[in-house]
């Protein structure tokens, strides 16, 4: 097994983009173990609906990223308290879903630091009945990753703050994710360790249990190739937040000129068509009104672009545009 060096980049980005690169592109021959800990973020599951999964309002004031994974399952917090690990494999047929295969080296190392961990349910790693690690696997028919987190000394106020979605009624098809009982490595362990310490205890451990590893450093090439996967998946909003399966929002609010209610249908990451209802009173038509969000962007910037050359007390009376967008969009 080769491991291979991220050179200590933080950006979730750039590192889902090195994981991405090296399934797709690096020699099959061998299997690989990459490490990477990310800035603050959230990590979303291939199949969800990004905006159900998170507190948009928080992440912009705090400048998490927001980036959406390969491989199914659930939203997970990243932080620089967080270690995730890698292996890159062969698809031989048996491994997908044989997540025990995978946690087990971990698992192994985690004992003999004395912490008690476990394999529970289909894919998490468990200490005393609360959730360490979680794992995940993708693949491409010929090759697979099979990754995890390991919560070492992440801050678990953020975790719950990032990921408290905002009340409102979303209807989606998306996987949902399950919140568990949760704590860090850092809890169990007898003696204090930095996360580089632990890091380097995990990967020597896990050298115990195989060949020597040897360590692979990309070319300036290959880190040329991984920037433009960046630059053309992962940096987009359409890969981010619009790959979201199609979903349903209902949303409706008492103003002082009267009850708004909204349903709102979004396709791709767009409003595909959005009915306005209450008992307000207009001197516009409020098919306008619906007429001009159609085809818009799904996004709190690109709505308040959309009306913000429009006098929307023409449609409701007397309702100021931020309380109209944050109806909208669900931040109130």
């Amino acid at each position: 097994m080769i491991f291979i060096d991220n050179e200590g980049h933080t950006n979730p980005k750039l590192n889902l983009a090195l994981e991405e690169y090296a399934l797709r592109h690096f020699d099959t021959s061998t299997d690989y173990l990459l490490f990477y800990i990310n800035e603050p973020s959230i990590i979303i599951g291939r199949n969800q609906n990004t905006i159900e999964e998170i507190n948009q309002d928080y992440i912009d004031r705090h400048n998490i990223h927001v980036v959406r994974r390969i491989s199914g399952g659930g939203a997970v917090y990243h932080d620089l308290g967080n270690l995730n690990f890698s292996f890159i494999t062969n698809h031989d047929g048996k491994s997908i879903s044989n997540f025990k295969k995978f946690t087990a080296p971990v698992i192994r190392v985690l004992n003999k630091m004395g912490v008690t961990a476990e394999l529970k349910g289909r894919n998490d790693i468990l200490v005393e009945d609360k959730k360490i690690s979680g794992t995940a696997q993708f693949s491409t028919g010929k090759r697979m990753i099979s990754h995890g987190t390991l919560l070492f000394d992440t801050d678990m106020s953020e975790v719950a703050k990032a990921l408290q979605v905002k009340q409102s009624k979303i209807e989606s098809k998306g996987h949902k994710s399950v919140r568990s009982r949760v704590a860090n490595i850092s809890e169990f362990l007898k003696a204090k360790m930095t996360m580089q310490a632990f890091k380097q205890q995990l990967l020597i451990g896990l050298y115990e249990a195989s060949e020597p590893f040897e360590t692979y450093k990309l070319t300036d090439a290959e880190w040329q190739a991984v920037h433009d996967l960046k630059a053309e998946k992962y940096d987009l909003w359409e890969w981010n937040y619009g790959r979201s399966p199609k979903f349903n929002i209902q949303r409706n609010k008492r103003f002082s000129v009267g009850e708004i209610d909204l349903r709102i249908y979004v396709e791709k990451g767009h409003i595909s068509e959005v009915k306005i209802f209450g008992d307000f009173f207009g001197r516009q038509p409020i098919e306008d009104l619906e007429n001009l969000l159609q085809g818009v962007r799904y996004d709190k910037d690109e709505i308040k672009k959309t009306i913000d050359n429009i006098a929307i007390e023409n449609y409701f009376g007397k309702l100021e545009k931020p309380e109209f967008l944050n109806l909208v969009y669900g931040t109130d």
